[in-house]
C-alpha cells in the first residue's frame, strides 16, 4: 500500500518539487498551501498521513501554529513532522522541537536526504 505525505509549504515550486521527489519514491502526496489549507487537507484525509512535511514562514498560518495545531488533535498526534525550511537557527530548530517536530531539513534539500529522513521517520 502506498504510504501518504502532506506537504504544507506556500511556494508552488517547492511543492512542485517535493511532489516529483516524493512520487519518485512510491509516496502518495497531498498538498497544501499553508497551515490553515493543512489542517483542512488533514481533516479530509480518510487515514493518517505516514509523514506531513511543513514549512515555517507561511501566510494564514505559520508551521509552528500548524505543528502545534496537529500536535491537539488526537487522532493526528502521532503523525511524524518533518520542517523544511531555509531557516537555520537554533532557536527557530528548538521552537519547532518544543511544538512538536519530528525533524529539521534545510532548503534547498537533496532528495535522497530528504527521502532518507522520511524513511526513518515512518519505519
Amino acid at each position: 500500500m502506498t504510504k501518504t505525505i502532506l506537504v504544507v509549504d506556500d511556494s508552488r515550486t517547492m511543492r512542485d518539487m517535493l511532489r516529483r521527489t516524493l512520487e519518485g519514491a512510491a509516496y502518495h502526496v497531498v498538498d497544501a498551501v499553508d497551515g490553515v489549507d493543512g489542517l483542512e487537507k488533514l481533516d479530509a484525509l480518510t487515514s493518517l498521513p505516514a509523514a506531513i512535511i511543513t514549512d515555517i514562514n507561511m501566510p494564514r498560518m505559520d508551521g509552528y501554529g500548524f505543528i502545534d495545531e496537529v500536535r491537539s488533535k488526537k487522532r493526528d498526534c502521532r503523525v511524524p513532522v518533518l520542517v523544511l525550511t531555509t531557516e537555520t537557527s537554533a532557536e527557530k530548530k528548538n521552537r519547532a522541537k518544543k511544538a512538536g517536530a519530528t525533524g529539521w531539513i534545510v532548503k534547498p534539500f537533496e532528495p535522497s536526504v530528504l527521502i532518507s529522513a522520511i524513511q526513518r521517520v515512518t519505519g
